[in-house]
């Protein structure tokens, strides 16, 4: 038979069935295990986990120290300079993104019919202060003769008790309407006096607007800062109360709209670093100065009207004050630029 003839056939099958399975690099048959499906896989995932969890739990409790956001920016009172009299600009003394000082000359208006009024109110001033000398001369003239009018009054009815034929009665009459004409004299020269006294009073107020006036003719930097949006040009005919630039102070501060949520405990004084794109790496130092007492939102032209049936509650935000203590030298702020306040609450 096949099978006597070759006896050793079933031991070759035999191997030829261990050949089939995979062997390792010893030459075993044993199916290696793969790297995920080993114990030191199993042993690092539990390592990642655990300093996962770890790195969690230190990141809240740092991070619970501090409150940011992102809905913040450079503020400050931006000072706009116009005149308080219409003219022809005939000077302007600085250009854009100046810095000025308080007290610097920034512009002159054309200061000649300003003056021409002032001249006119101090001549007419001079005119007033010559009719009061002529109306008080007047009046000392008209006191004079109410005096002698008077004395002759009492000498005739001192005569006329010891005498009553010694002064006729039309010469009594006539010193009775001598008198009253004097006294007449007397009122009317005081009221020229007072008059001419009113007179002088106004003028004066005049002269003093005329110089105020003038005074105005020079435009003055109010504040120290830089000059912005500046329109005026040599040669502009501007009226009362027309920009003509801008000044933006040097005292700057953020305004930042924290969440409601976020105040906590949040208090003036705290710590606070800023974030600014324009300084790159380098942070400003600063602090709360002050926490606005309501939301932003109650300020607004319309504010919410919350009586009525569908009401769903928003969490709102709240403006609060925070003071830069140390900018870095070459960081150029301005108000409206965007930062990132992170405050220190813990």
């Amino acid at each position: 038979m096949a099978e006597a003839d070759n006896p050793d056939k079933p031991q070759d099958m035999q191997g030829r069935r261990q050949g089939t399975g995979m062997r390792d690099g010893n030459g075993n048959g044993e199916n290696p295990r793969r790297f995920y499906q080993s114990h030191w896989f199993r042993l690092l995932l539990l390592a990642i986990l655990a300093a996962a969890i770890i790195g969690a739990v230190l990141w809240w409790l740092n991070a619970r120290h501090y409150e940011d956001t992102d809905d913040a920016f450079i503020d400050t009172h931006i000072v706009h300079i116009a005149p308080q009299i219409a003219g022809q600009i005939v000077a302007v003394h600085v250009n854009d993104n100046q810095l000025v000082h308080r007290g610097d000359l920034l512009a002159e208006i054309n200061p000649a019919d300003t003056e021409a009024r002032l001249a006119q109110v101090q001549a007419q001033a001079v005119q007033a202060e010559a009719q009061l000398q002529q109306s008080l001369a007047s009046q000392q003239g008209a006191e004079a003769q109410a005096a002698n009018a008077a004395r002759d009054i009492a000498r005739f009815r001192s005569l006329r008790k010891i005498n009553p034929a010694a002064v006729a009665q039309q010469q009594f009459d006539q010193a009775v309407a001598t008198d009253r004409n004097a006294r007449a004299q007397v009122a009317a020269a005081a009221a020229q006096v007072a008059a001419a006294r009113a007179q002088i009073k106004t003028l004066q107020a005049q002269i003093q607007t005329a110089q105020i006036n003038l005074g105005y003719t020079k435009i003055y930097a109010p504040v120290d800062g830089h000059v912005t949006q500046k329109s005026v040009a040599l040669g502009n005919y501007v009226t009362a109360g027309q920009d003509l630039m801008v000044i933006v102070p040097l005292q700057l501060w953020v305004t930042a709209n924290f969440k409601e949520t976020q105040l906590t405990d949040m208090r003036p004084g705290q710590a606070v670093t800023v974030s600014v794109d324009a300084c790159g790496d380098d942070d400003v130092r600063g602090h709360i100065d002050s926490i606005q007492r309501g939301a932003g939102q109650a300020f607004g032209i319309l504010p919410p009207e919350n009586a009525t049936g569908n009401y769903v509650k928003v969490v709102q935000r709240v403006p609060v004050k925070i003071v830069l203590d140390s900018v870095p030298k070459d960081c150029v702020l301005g108000p409206g630029m965007s930062v990132e306040p992170t405050v220190k609450v813990r």
